[in-house]
């Protein structure tokens, strides 16, 4: 079940979340930001893509993306492998986020 919100730092960016996705497509319907999170053993997903299209870069899209993923993930009560290089900075600049981080 597909979930829609805006975000961006102009609240120009539609998002849906889907399981294991969130991602905002253009009017074309082209996936142009998205983060992945698949389940990859029982109770455990891995953060392995984040992608924010060179026009939408430096908008903060790429952390909403992340929070998002944290926040579904947490919300599921799994935990997550970072092997997104963006998600791992993301959550060692985040520590009290490392809640949902698998060991």
């Amino acid at each position: 079940m597909s979930e829609r919100f805006i975000g961006g730092k102009e609240g120009k960016v539609e998002y849906t979340k889907d399981t294991n996705w969130i991602y905002a497509t253009d009017g074309a319907g082209n996936v142009v930001a998205e983060v992945t999170f698949p389940n990859v053993e029982d109770g455990i997903v891995a953060i392995n893509h984040t992608f924010v299209d060179e026009s939408l870069r430096g908008r903060g899209i790429a952390n909403e993306l992340i929070s998002e993923a944290y926040d579904a993930i947490k919300g599921s009560g799994k935990k997550a492998v970072l092997i997104c290089p963006y998600a791992v900075k993301w959550f060692a600049e985040r520590p009290e986020k490392n809640d949902i981080v698998a060991e």
